[in-house]
């Protein structure tokens, strides 16, 4: 294999999660000390950021800042919704990141996302090829939907996953302070896969979960909703709910198509408002006092709660894109494969073809979802409850966490 020498470009793409700066940190620290990488940029809110030549150097900044990356939230290099066409039909995206690439000498391009992102990824590794330009591309996950194929599980879920359950356990004991019963309604993140709604019943192991949980991988029924509230609430006096943001009814619709405003740069619908809609139907059905809450940005951006075990694979994913692409592999996402050790939770970094990743969606096996579709099983609380262990020692000042501060100077 040749040595490839030559600079490299670190992206970030979509939804921001609690743990995607560990990621980059991982891509940056590793690239900096790697003798082949001549220098890093960071590209400035993502692929818009390449067509517009708006690089960040990263050798320029503090390594205690860069260090900091990792306790971060958000997507400190910024980040985008952009869709690249595909270059059969309009090339004009790839023909300019092209000439940016050869003004930099770019031989490695590291994107950190999602679904979305895999996908450009994909395009940009084949238009390179098409074109005979060496450049080595590798997609970094992330995302806290949890729905990337291949992988057991991606970046950013566990620490969303951890805020969503304490959450959930908190409000379940604010909702049972009064002697007059309370409906709660939470509606979490989930457009398509219901993995982070599924994450509310660990609060159960502990006594303090959802009573009933709906996701997107089960048509949901208005009348039966209503027949399930009103039979808990009957029974114990109260009623806690958890609600994908992304529920359907048979036909497809989105039980929010009413609240929607808006579709993003992939044409996907922006929801939200679903717990309000159903407090208000649940609360003309019953007469008792409901609440809908809105978790919202709240859930992907809550370093507070992140889970220490989320960090470290995330750091790990970002190093090993660079350390594969180094070694001659390119088109490949980093993945994880989960294993055994010493009888606890292990992970290990694997590699799956982009083409395989791009725009798939991984969803919740149908046997993890209880027979009336109004809950989850022993099988999904296996899967999630080591991803979201341990507490990372986050950096403070007088006792409020100390985030990175960039210098983002632009390269030459």
């Amino acid at each position: 294999m040749n040595e490839l020498k030559g600079a490299c470009i670190i992206g970030q793409s979509g939804g921001p999660t609690s743990v995607i700066n560990a990621s980059a940190y991982g891509v940056i620290d590793t690239a900096l000390k790697s003798g082949v990488i001549t220098q890093v940029l960071g590209a400035e809110h993502g692929i818009k950021g390449v067509l517009a030549d708006r690089l960040f150097d990263m050798g320029l900044e503090d390594a205690e800042e860069l260090q900091l990356m990792k306790y971060t939230p958000s997507s400190a290099l910024g980040s985008c919704r952009y869709k690249i066409a595909d270059p059969e039909v309009d090339d004009t995206d790839y023909k300019r990141i092209l000439e940016v690439f050869k003004k930099h000498n770019v031989r490695y391009f590291f994107y950190n996302g999602g679904n979305d992102s895999m996908d450009t990824c994909n395009k940009i590794h084949h238009y390179m090829q098409s074109v005979g330009y060496e450049c080595r591309v590798m997609g970094v996950p992330k995302t806290i939907d949890n729905d990337l194929w291949g992988t057991d599980h991606c970046p950013g879920f566990a620490s969303a996953a951890k805020y969503i359950a304490t959450s959930m356990m908190e409000v379940y004991h604010d909702a049972h302070v009064y002697d007059t019963g309370m409906i709660v309604i939470m509606e979490i993140m989930g457009r398509h896969a219901g993995w982070l709604t599924a994450s509310a019943a660990l609060a159960g192991e502990y006594g303090a979960g959802p009573d009933l949980i709906y996701l997107p991988e089960t048509d949901f029924s208005m009348p039966q909703f209503i027949e399930d509230v009103k039979k808990v609430y009957a029974e114990k006096g109260s009623c806690i709910v958890a609600v994908s943001e992304g529920i359907h009814y048979e036909d497809g619709g989105f039980v929010s198509e009413a609240k929607v405003a808006a579709n993003d740069g992939f044409g996907h619908a922006q929801l939200g408002g679903l717990a309000a809609i159903l407090a208000q139907v649940i609360k003309e059905e019953t007469g008792a006092k409901v609440r809908g809450i809105e978790l919202n940005l709240l859930q992907r951006c809550a370093a507070h709660l992140a889970s220490e075990t989320d960090i470290e694979e995330s750091f790990m994913a970002g190093k090993a894109a660079v350390e594969n692409a180094i070694n001659g592999i390119s088109g490949r996402m980093v993945g994880f494969e989960r294993g055994i050790k010493d009888g606890k939770y292990a992970c290990k970094t694997k590699l799956i073809p982009l083409m395989e990743v791009a725009n798939v969606e991984k969803k919740i096996p149908r046997e993890w979802i209880n027979e009336a579709g109004n809950g989850v099983n022993h099988q999904f609380i296996e899967y999630a409850l080591p991803l979201i262990q341990g507490e990372p020692d986050l950096p403070k000042v007088d006792s409020l966490p100390r985030f990175c501060k960039l210098k983002k100077i632009l390269a030459k």
